[in-house]
């Protein structure tokens, strides 16, 4: 009897900690899933409003000054996604005014053409509502990065549908590595309750359609080879990226004045493509898995983003990530032997793996997008891409623990 009274006292805490992890998630999650299931009907919306009007391409510039002068009068300047990854490892605030800050200025992006996605501001204001939420429950400082992971987790399943890709993002992203399983029943929770409660507004998740050779090792090499030159892709549109914030920042002073020239840079390039290139580009990555891209849409789009980005607009980068991957593979794939549509598939994971950093992400994704099919040539396009990729990153303040060569302790920022 007191043996069994000991063994009872001693799983007390893990019963606990069950019980209020499930609860702390599901409350994030479900917030995070109300706003998240909000944030894609507005970006929807605006370019539903952009198409149907193509002159609103012309107001790009007034957008421009919209989104920095909403981040001056809110004093949110320099707040992204890098804030958000430092409150989990330094235990800072997110400001809870990134939430609406992110949302407004993100639609403003996508209503005038912008070049941007949903999933980066999926973060952080899933990372603002979940820092918000751990403070308003009164979580200690060690169980609040916890809470700011939930929120990332809720808003990013809610936006794409992945539930199980959006825990381990979340998990993974933070410090390439170390997986934060201590998060990871609160994180699942909180994934869950966002992705059920944009089910029931109606948002249908993300799949494609994609079918997989049979495995041979012919089949292999193409796969891996193809993978070669998404890591070296994925590093090209990180270091594009930083590069062109960087330069514009450098060279032009005034973001007012950054904003506006780069809009007029974006609107020449749209009337040049013809308006593939703005907005998230989902159509054209739909096609790019039917096995018909450009041969050069990838590079158009990386441009496009950069220019988006670098210049002062908001919105997200992996939604482009994926656009530049599907393409690239597409085009690539065919030449290497691999069918259009699955070659699209497998540079999708592979730019995006690269570019986050986040492996085990990327073959969850995989599942999640396209099935089970194919799994093997995914898992190997992730490990590729991972080790090739280097250093490299889209989130500056991502660490990365452990070397990608040997294992080794090297606790290092991502290079920009």
């Amino acid at each position: 009897m007191k043996k069994l009274q000991e063994n009872w006292k001693a799983a007390l805490p893990f019963l606990a900690a069950l019980c209020r992890w499930i609860a702390v998630g599901a409350l994030i999650g479900g917030v995070g899933g109300l706003v998240g299931s909000l944030f894609h009907l507005g970006v929807s919306c605006a370019t539903g409003i952009r198409q149907a009007h193509p002159w609103i391409l012309f107001l790009m510039p007034l957008g421009g000054l919209a989104v920095v002068g909403l981040y001056k009068l809110t004093h949110m300047e320099g707040k992204g996604t890098n804030a958000v990854i430092e409150s989990v490892h330094f235990g800072r605030d997110v400001p809870v005014l990134l939430v609406p800050v992110i949302f407004l200025a993100t639609v403003i992006t996508h209503l005038v053409g912008g070049s941007a996605g949903r999933e980066g501001a999926a973060l952080q204001i899933g990372g603002g509502i979940g820092n918000e939420a751990g403070r308003l429950l009164r979580l200690g400082q060690k169980d609040l990065p916890l809470a700011t992971l939930c929120g990332m987790s809720g808003v990013f399943a809610a936006l794409f549908g992945t539930p199980l890709t959006a825990t381990v993002f979340a998990l993974e992203v933070i410090s390439v590595g170390v997986f934060y399983y201590a998060g990871l029943l609160p994180c699942i929770t909180a994934s869950l309750t966002g992705y059920g409660v944009s089910r029931l507004m109606g948002i249908a998740p993300t799949r494609f359609l994609v079918m997989a050779p049979e495995l041979d090792i012919l089949t292999l090499l193409r796969v891996a080879g193809l993978a070669v030159l998404c890591a070296l892709v994925s590093i090209l549109f990180c270091r594009a990226l930083h590069i062109t914030e960087h330069v514009a920042e450098q060279k032009i002073k005034s973001p007012w004045l950054r904003a506006v020239m780069g809009a007029a840079a974006l609107i020449g390039l749209s009337l040049l493509t013809g308006g593939d290139y703005n907005g998230a580009g989902m159509e054209v990555i739909r096609r790019a898995m039917e096995g018909e891209a450009s041969a050069w849409a990838w590079l158009w789009k990386l441009a496009f983003t950069a220019i988006t980005i670098g210049v002062g607009f908001k919105g997200g980068e992996v939604v482009p990530s994926f656009f530049v991957g599907a393409t690239f593979g597409c085009a690539a794939g065919s030449l290497l032997g691999l069918p259009g549509g699955f070659g699209a598939a497998l540079g999708l994971v592979g730019v995006f793996c690269g570019a986050v950093n986040c492996p085990l992400a990327s073959v969850f994704l995989s599942i999640e997008l396209f099935g089970e099919q194919g799994l093997l040539y995914f898992a190997v396009t992730c490990a590729i891409t991972y080790l090739l990729s280097g250093y490299c990153g889209l989130y500056s303040s991502q660490t990365i623990l452990y070397s990608k060569l040997r294992a080794e302790f090297i606790n290092l920022r991502t290079k920009e």
